[in-house]
This record gives structure tokens, C-alpha cells and sequence, in this order.
């Protein structure tokens, strides 16, 4: 049965938490754009996106996290990942994003983490 996508907000951490279920794909990357970018907007610098939850992702998904991540680095701050799904993972890896993203297993790991 496949999960339906869903986006939910955390705040009163270290940094507000973006957790994501379900596939990020052409038709659900725009919800997630838009939640990002009114974070930035609204004047969080660093943010936690959560993608525990996250079955598949696309390219269009890829370039959503790219565009939050160099807003969140222009504004002084930065995107955290998480990521617990080894088949989520290998697509950070082979499009070599594993080095630009700060990913990490738990959602406490990524907020206790040093800037970049």
C-alpha cells in the first residue's frame, strides 16, 4: 500500500523540524518547496527535514532541497537531512550530495550537529 505524502512541523527545538512521509515526486515537491521556503521566510536560518518517513524521492525533489539549502546557507544557516532508508540514501550518494547535505540518522542528531 503505498503512503500518502504528508508534511508536518515541529518547532520549540534547536532549529524548526520538517517532517516528510511518502513519495517526493514532480506532483508533491512543490508543497514541500513552498514549507520551506516560509520557514526561511519567516526567518529560520537552519532547518531539520525529516525524511525517515520518505518511500521515494525524484529529481524534482533533489532540486527543491538543493534550492532550501542554499537559501537556508545564504541567510547564515543550513539544511539538515535525515535519512534512515538505505535506498533514500544511495540517491544522496550517487548524485554526490552526500557531500554538500549535512545527513544524519535521528532528528536529535541533526539538530545537536555543528554548523558546516
Amino acid at each position: 500500500m503505498e503512503q500518502a505524502f504528508d508534511i508536518s512541523e515541529r518547532e520549540g527545538t534547536a532549529a524548526p523540524v520538517v517532517s516528510v512521509s511518502g513519495e517526493i515526486d514532480v506532483a508533491t515537491a512543490p508543497s514541500l518547496r513552498n514549507r520551506l521556503q516560509a520557514r526561511v521566510a519567516g526567518g529560520d536560518t537552519t532547518v531539520v527535514v525529516d525524511l525517515a518517513h520518505v518511500s521515494f524521492l525524484d529529481s524534482t525533489a533533489l532540486g527543491v532541497l538543493v534550492g532550501a539549502l542554499k537559501r537556508c546557507r545564504e541567510a547564515g544557516g543550513d539544511l539538515r537531512l535525515v535519512i534512515t532508508e538505505p535506498r533514500i540514501l544511495k540517491v544522496f550518494e550517487i548524485t554526490g550530495l552526500t557531500e554538500v547535505f549535512s545527513i544524519h540518522p535521528t532528528v536529535d542528531e541533526a539538530l545537536e550537529a555543528p554548523p558546516r
